[in-house]
């Protein structure tokens, strides 16, 4: 017996390590598998916020456009949009191919119409931000600001040079026939005038953009028939810069002549009856442009308000705004002007034109004041 115990001392040695063995492997293999399940419980959180991050995670409210529009009365439209439904469904159409966005596996693209209603809404209200946009028409910022940038880019591309063209040999006849008729001034093919828009100080050159009065300003010069549309413009000189040079420097100047351009006599105190008389004429006809750009900004009332925009976005803005007021007149849509923007439109006062003109436009200025006189 003595002789087995060895053996048995060895066996029962042998299953406890055979035990302690299995004890531990099944240990092992439970941690192993605790170790995977968090592995792919990670790998599972990880790629839920990797497709969180890929979809637009907050659907704001889209009540307002979809429903709160469509019921507006054409009044209604107008006041808010300043353009009528008809201006409005016109200026979609021309745009469309060049504003229209494709639908993607993450968001759905918004419709053309509403990106060009974003557009005129900005450009219809005075330093309105973005944010307060975005939230209206239930988008993002960014989605504001793009609408914005593209809607400006189009209309320059495909409707300026429908809308804001210089006339031929026959629409200048048909001009001066309605500036003689209607402003009793005669040969007469359009009134000019500059205005300065209000800016923010822009990176480079501030000074330049500095005027008279004491803010940073783009000078806007434009010429109107007699009816109040614009058919040359000239948008993004530097406030500081004087009418006269603006005048010069622009193509317009190359299309002109010094006789061509009719200016009031100053007036000292010494005028005759028939240097008055041409003052007062002139400066009637003069009402064609004051009123055109009282329509403009009437309308398109981020031009009375500092743009807080970069310049370059600031100057297409302006000629957007020129494009959709001719637009607006050749509909016939009404202007609804909010008064209580007007004391916002606070000019720098005129700057006179240097007396600089040929002998020829002498004697067309006194020929005019005789007609002038004989007429009366």
């Amino acid at each position: 017996m003595e002789d087995y115990i060895p053996i048995l001392l060895l066996l029962a040695l042998q299953i406890h390590t055979g035990i302690r063995r299995r004890a531990l492997t099944t240990l092992r293999d439970r941690y192993g598998q605790r170790i995977r399940s968090r592995r792919k419980i990670v790998l599972r959180l990880r790629a839920t916020r990797r497709r969180t991050h890929a979809v637009w995670p907050y659907h704001p409210s889209q009540t307002w456009w979809d429903t709160v529009v469509p019921a507006f009365t054409p009044t209604q439209f107008i006041r808010n949009f300043r353009v009528s439904r008809e201006s409005f469904e016109y200026i979609c159409h021309k745009v469309r191919h060049l504003m229209v966005k494709m639908n993607t596996n993450y968001r759905m693209a918004v419709p053309v119409r509403k990106r060009v209603a974003i557009a005129l809404w900005k450009l219809a209200t005075a330093g309105t931000e973005y944010r307060t946009i975005g939230h209206l028409f239930g988008v993002g910022i960014s989605t504001v600001f793009n609408c914005v940038q593209e809607f400006c880019d189009s209309a320059i591309r495909v409707l300026l040079s429908k809308h804001i063209t210089t006339p031929d040999a026959a629409k200048l006849v048909e001009m001066a026939t309605f500036f003689n008729n209607h402003w009793r001034m005669p040969q007469c093919v359009g009134a000019i005038d500059g205005n300065h828009i209000p800016i923010i100080a822009p990176e480079e050159y501030p000074r330049d953009y500095f005027n008279r009065k004491g803010w940073h300003s783009i000078i806007l010069q434009g010429v109107v028939d007699g009816k109040g549309l614009f058919w040359d413009v000239c948008v993004g000189y530097a406030g500081s810069v004087h009418d006269a040079r603006v005048l010069r420097q622009s193509h317009l100047w190359g299309q002109l002549s010094d006789e061509g351009l009719m200016k009031p006599f100053s007036d000292t105190g010494r005028l005759s009856p028939e240097q008055h008389t041409y003052n007062y004429r002139l400066s009637s006809a003069r009402l064609a442009v004051e009123m055109a750009f009282g329509r403009l900004k009437g309308r398109w009332r981020c031009l009375l308000k500092r743009n807080d925009c970069k310049l370059e976005l600031s100057k297409k803005m302006t000629l957007t705004c020129c494009v959709l007021h001719n637009i607006c007149e050749e509909h016939g849509d009404r202007c609804i002007e909010d008064r209580r923007d007007r004391q916002l439109d606070i000019q720098p006062p005129n700057q006179v034109l240097p007396e600089h003109g040929e002998q020829e436009g002498a004697d067309i200025r006194a020929a005019l004041m005789n007609y002038f006189s004989i007429e009366e």
